[in-house]
């Protein structure tokens, strides 16, 4: 810039030739942010690649899972018929119990006196009534022969039933005794296992007193109660009757148990329609499952959840979980890759989530290829490379499928 240029000139020209190149700067910019993206316009550009799964039909079965407890099958306290002292404890608490098994003997010795002089009691009745029977046997020959009066073998008559009637009173007394010297001993009126004793040797007992002296319960088989509405109840039982649950016996469903820490119970159980009542408050209804308990691995007052088998969908199809979005109306949807490798939006129809998979009703066919990797990167028309990643979403059946397949 020449030297004799006036200052204030030199400023002019400095600030023109900065304007230009913020200007040629601003052009190239916007020049980049319209260069075509890598593989979405530029010609000849690769189809964007995506994972993919094939859709196969397939039995899928249909369950609805119920939260429930445990309870006891059938639970005895155990009281004292008769009183006395406890002289011993015959069991282990805790320990496994059968029914008729002596758990305490009470001190007899009062009630074997009582039986004894019942039973003597009963002999001397039995004496008198054969005495009277002879004597009534005496007088009838004596009757006909005039040689006592009719009022006589009456009065003989009387005295050998009321004879007959203290021997029946006696014998009735000795069975009491009976049934009370039983008593002492106090047995268990079920099988199941026992609990903590309630009294010890030496204590005092009364007949049928209000404190329990121990308590059995049965766990084998042991019941689970679940709460369901009374409208799901309602389809439940349509569904036994139309045949769609596979049934246990008379109106019962099997069920599977599953646990607090999310294991499944080993051994199936059944579940019973029958005996069941709508609280008034919640509208829900109590069923009752029956499970077997060999192990004794259910114990009462644990929450667990019942799996109830509703049926089978013969032809059902699974679509992962990641393959499935929403659009703004909040409908689900999808996006297929078709024979031309372009991708198609579809509208779905869901039934239930089975797993980690929606069990779709409409909108997918068998042999759909749904795009579960890559969604945010294609748009529907668009021309898309696949790889298929079925055997990772579904190993069983893509294995039976391939050997279906495979001559």
């Amino acid at each position: 810039m020449s030297q004799d240029m006036p200052s204030r000139d030199r400023c002019i020209v400095a600030r023109l030739a900065a304007c230009l190149l913020f200007a040629a700067m601003a052009s190239l910019l916007s020049a980049s942010e319209h260069v075509p993206s890598h593989a979405a316009t530029l010609p000849g550009a690769p189809p964007t690649e995506v994972d993919v799964v094939t859709l196969h039909e397939e039995p899928v079965t249909l369950t609805t899972e119920l939260p429930g407890r445990t309870t006891a099958f059938r639970v005895a306290e155990v009281r004292p018929q008769v009183g006395g002292i406890v002289l011993r404890r015959l069991f282990t608490e805790g320990e496994e119990v059968e029914a008729g098994q002596v758990l305490y003997q009470i001190d007899p010795q009062l009630y074997q006196a009582a039986l004894a002089s019942a039973e003597a009691t009963l002999a001397h009745a039995r004496a008198s009534m054969v005495l009277a029977q002879a004597t009534a046997n005496r007088y009838r020959p004596l009757v006909k022969a005039n040689a006592i009066s009719h009022q006589e073998l009456e009065t003989a008559d009387a005295t050998l039933e009321q004879d007959q009637a203290d021997v029946a009173s006696a014998q009735a007394a000795v069975k009491m005794a009976a049934i009370n010297l039983a008593y002492t001993k106090v047995t268990s009126p079920i099988s199941g296992r026992s609990g903590r004793s309630g009294v010890t040797e030496g204590a005092l007992v009364t007949a049928s007193q209000a404190t329990a002296l121990v308590t059995i319960t049965q766990l084998n088989p042991i019941y689970v109660d679940v709460t369901q509405p009374s409208a799901t109840i309602l389809r439940l039982k349509r569904e036994l009757a139309g045949g769609q649950l596979r049934s246990a016996g008379a109106n019962q469903v099997p069920v599977k148990l599953i646990l607090e820490d999310g294991s499944i119970y080993d051994q199936a159980g059944r579940l019973q329609f029958s005996e069941v009542t709508v609280d008034q408050g919640t509208g829900s209804v109590t069923l009752r499952a029956i499970f077997p308990n060999d192990n004794g691995m259910l114990l009462p007052g644990m929450f667990t959840r019942a799996a109830l088998e509703e049926g089978v969908r013969r032809a059902g199809l699974l679509v992962p979980q990641q393959g499935i979005t929403h659009n703004q109306r909040g409908q689900p949807t999808a996006m297929i890759v078709n024979a031309d490798n372009k991708v198609e939006l579809r509208g779905l129809t869901t039934d239930r989530a089975v797993g980690d998979k929606w069990l779709v009703t409409a909108g997918v066919a068998d042999g759909d290829k749904v795009i579960v990797s890559g969604l945010q990167k294609v748009k529907s028309g668009e021309l898309v490379t696949i790889r298929d990643v079925t055997a990772a979403f579904y190993p069983a059946s893509a294995a039976a499928h391939a050997a279906r397949e495979d001559p």
